[in-house]
């Protein structure tokens, strides 16, 4: 599976509510049934913590390199999907994260792919 390990943070900087989005336009895993690559998008958006309360935001060359960590990996869609969630959720213990997978289309079929941890308002929902 991914590495998590190469995942680091800072603090949240304030403890005013605040939303960030991380658009992942390069992202690749592989088929587990045929050993084709797949190709998509990611985005992520969350609102951290406040700063007061311990709040972590992601490193992007740490995000980065822990998205390169599925490069090999012959993993579904949908298991993508829930495991970058459960990732990042468990790593930043966020108010809430939703993550979206947008997918190549392969044979005629695209694919978009939701989870989320928390309580998403609905103007942040992806």
């Amino acid at each position: 599976m991914p590495d998590t390990s190469l995942l680091e943070g800072f603090a949240t900087p304030t403890d005013s509510p605040f939303v960030i989005e991380h658009i992942v336009e390069e992202f690749t895993s592989v088929c587990p049934k045929t050993g084709h690559p797949d190709f998509g998008v990611v985005t992520i958006r969350f609102e951290p913590r406040a700063a007061s309360a311990g709040g972590i935001c992601v490193e992007l060359k740490s995000l980065k390199l822990y998205m390169q960590s599925f490069r090999n990996e012959g993993i579904y869609y949908e298991a993508v999907t829930n495991a970058i969630r459960d990732d990042l959720a468990a790593f930043m213990k966020p108010a809430w994260l939703a993550v979206r997978t947008d997918w190549k289309g392969r044979g005629g079929i695209r694919s978009v792919i939701r989870a989320e941890s928390g309580q998403v308002p609905p103007v942040w929902k992806v």
